[in-house]
This record gives structure tokens, C-alpha cells and sequence, in this order.
């Protein structure tokens, strides 16, 4: 049996909704702490491709690196799969999350702190107009 003619199931080598959906939290949990894909890698002792695949759902996660992934980005195991409905399948994000992560990701790109300060001081001060 050719590999495009694999049934779905435990032994199917596509992603699974639950593949993708905790690479997803995988990804915006990293983002949120201000990490790179290295960065975690190195924590939890893989390549960064290795990390990369994770993220996308494109390799399984066995339980234990699960559980460093957890550690490494501090949150329970179980945190990865709240976002599951009953059928499997992960929540869209929704675009005001999308827009919090991609600002906390180019915060988090900023070298200078001077300049983070500056942003976050006129973030505080619009918030409060």
C-alpha cells in the first residue's frame, strides 16, 4: 500500500487537528514569552528544525518532550489542549488575539529597552485616553 493510500488513523503520517492545535499553543505561548524557535530548542534539547515541526504540526510530540516543552514555556501539559472542542478540533484564533501575538512577537524583536519603554509608556498613555 502506497503512503497516499495510508487510511487515516494512529498511524497516518498527516497532522491531526490536535497535531496542529497544540503546535499552535506550542507557538503562542513562545511567542508571547518573547522566544525564538532556537531559543526553545536549545531548552528543550532539539534542533531548531525539529522545534519548527512542532510548531506546525508536521511531527508528533511524545509525552515527555511534551511535558519540556511545558516546563520550558511554564505551563501545565493539560494548557495545550484547552482550546480543543469536543470533535478534535482546535479554535481559530481570533484576529485581536493574532493582532496581541504579532505585537508581542516585534516587542519582544526590539534590541534597544530604551525603546520598549518608550513604547510601552505610550502604550499606557493611549490606554488611558
Amino acid at each position: 500500500m502506497s503512503r497516499a493510500n495510508q487510511p487515516e488513523g494512529p498511524q497516518s503520517q498527516r497532522p491531526t487537528a490536535m497535531d496542529l492545535n497544540v503546535g499552535a499553543r506550542i507557538r503562542e505561548r513562545r511567542v508571547t514569552m518573547g522566544l525564538s524557535q532556537q531559543q526553545l530548542a536549545t531548552v528543550i534539547g532539539v534542533t531548531y528544525q525539529q522545534a519548527h515541526k512542532y510548531e506546525r504540526g508536521l511531527n508528533r510530540i511524545s509525552v515527555g518532550r511534551l511535558f519540556a516543552i511545558s516546563q520550558a514555556l511554564n505551563m501545565k501539559p493539560e494548557w495545550f489542549f484547552e482550546s480543543m472542542s469536543a470533535d478534535g478540533a482546535g479554535e481559530e484564533i481570533p484576529p485581536r488575539q493574532r493582532m496581541h501575538l504579532e505585537l508581542m512577537r516585534n516587542f519582544a524583536l526590539i534590541k534597544c529597552e530604551k525603546q520598549q519603554q518608550a513604547i510601552s509608556n505610550m502604550a499606557r498613555s493611549m490606554a488611558g485616553s
